[in-house]
């Protein structure tokens, strides 16, 4: 009896392991499958909140100002852009030209052979009550020691109905690349459009009127009147009367496909009206002479974008693909020799119709580094002297604007340790000079400090 006893004990303690340890199996399985059901509800949310996000932005678009945490009027947020440029230019920059079109008076030119301190830009930004917001971005040259302003505004908070009143001097909405600071720009240069279009970047004092459509489907309208202190209207526009010397209207379109791709277009239309529009030229004797134009100057610019981020996470693996195309006419009267250095002072009339282009793509192929290329093309197009026509001067006089279409062909790879340090390679074949090939090389570095607002999209 007592074997018998002991011997189902026995069985009752085998039976009794597999029981337990099944019964434990299945607690994991569920235990498991908890945590599995938390994570996708957990993803699905944050999925739903970046949409969430990423629409009120889109719909926000500019309208809306982003104050950071601790900003006040008596505690404005402050930052600090350095930028230094190592350069090696096979053609002499000092001779820069760009063939075919009026030189711009700006700062369009490769820069200087060897070491040098770009331009240091220093930001100040508050809100000044619950109605006003302000602005400023100064810019200090290392080599004159010369303070200027870029960029000094107020803007409205707030307005109904998604109208944004911005005045003083800004970076005009003509484009898509104007409006972007040269330290956020994909490239350590302006596309050739830019230049020989916009003087390099168009900054105005006026007003801006903007508003943004309370849609889906993002879609701006604004308009800009300036002074016109600066080309293509020319320094200060020549004028001394009342009024405005530029305008300027402006729109866009923006949306997502799917998931990872975002999109925007535009277009715009700038029109000034240059007074003694001077620029320096080598006539048929080689002798420099200063020539002037006035008459009005039509400028309409298409511009789009293209994003994709696999997820929308930008921060590994992203594609941005960028374009703009200008076309400008310019009809008016052309003085020669304004200064009588020559032989002697002639006006005459002056009509062109001139275009370019650019477009680039830039790939992000692992976190922090990113490749580029960018192609230019200008187009002289067609230019009408009355002088020339006239037979009364050669176009031999006006070499600067024979016939030429420059190009350009720009490659770039930059390594970005955070988001405040960038570190870039720059290689560029230049065609910008008739006849002559400028082999560029470029290595730039490029630092943030303090708090710097979010770059446009």
């Amino acid at each position: 009896m007592h074997r018998k006893t002991l011997c189902a004990m026995a069985m009752a303690v085998a039976w009794s392991a597999p029981l337990s340890a099944r019964a434990e199996d299945a607690e994991l399985m569920k235990i498991r499958d908890e945590i599995r059901q938390l994570k996708e509800a957990y993803e699905k949310r944050i999925e739903a909140l970046e949409k969430r996000l990423q629409e009120t932005e889109g719909k926000a678009g500019n309208a809306a100002v982003a104050v950071p945490q601790g900003e006040s009027a008596l505690n404005p947020g402050m930052s600090a852009i350095l930028n230094g440029v190592y350069a090696n230019l096979k053609q002499d920059p000092n001779t820069f030209r760009i063939n075919g079109f009026v030189p711009t008076m700006g700062e369009v030119g490769p820069g200087r052979r060897g070491l040098s301190l770009g331009e240091s830009e220093l930001g100040f930004t508050a809100n000044i009550d619950h109605r006003f917001r302000g602005s400023l971005v100064a810019s200090i040259s290392p080599d004159n020691n010369r303070i200027s302003v870029e960029e000094a505004t107020i803007q409205t908070i707030g307005l109904a109905n998604g109208f944004t009143i911005k005045a003083g001097r800004f970076f005009s909405g003509v484009g898509y690349q104007n409006q972007i600071h040269a330290h956020a720009w994909d490239f350590t240069d302006a596309p050739l459009a830019s230049k020989v279009f916009l003087g390099n970047q168009l900054s105005d004092d006026g007003i801006q009127l903007k508003w943004v459509a309370p849609t889906d489907l993002y879609w701006d309208v604004g308009v800009e009147a300036g002074r016109g202190r600066s080309f293509p209207a020319g320094p200060d526009g020549g004028r001394n009367k009342n009024g405005f010397g530029s305008g300027n209207l402006f729109t866009h379109l923006g949306g997502d496909i799917g998931s990872s791709t975002a999109w925007q277009a535009g277009i715009s239309y700038l029109a000034t009206s240059p007074q003694n529009r001077v620029y320096g030229d080598v006539d048929s004797t080689g002798t420099a002479v200063t020539n002037s134009f006035s008459g009005r100057s039509r400028l309409l610019v298409l511009d789009g974008i293209l994003k994709w981020a696999p997820n929308n996470n930008p921060a590994y693996t992203s594609f941005k693909l960028q374009g703009e195309y200008f076309r400008r006419s310019e009809n008016g009267g052309l003085t020669y020799d304004t200064q009588a250095a020559s032989i002697g002072t002639r006006t005459g009339s002056y009509r062109s119709m001139q275009s370019g282009w650019y477009a680039q793509g830039v790939y992000q192929f692992v976190p922090e580094w990113r490749i580029g290329y960018r192609y230019d093309r200008l187009d002289a197009g067609t230019t009408s002297i009355g002088l020339v026509n006239a037979g009364a001067l050669t176009a031999a006089d006006f070499p600067i604007l024979g016939g030429y279409s420059p190009k350009r062909n720009t490659l770039m790879v930059d390594w970005s340790s955070s988001e405040f340090s960038r570190v870039r390679l720059q290689l560029a074949r230049d065609y910008s000079r008739m006849g002559l090939a400028d082999n560029q090389v470029f290595l730039q570095y490029i630092v943030s400090m303090g708090a710097h607002g979010a770059h446009k999209f």
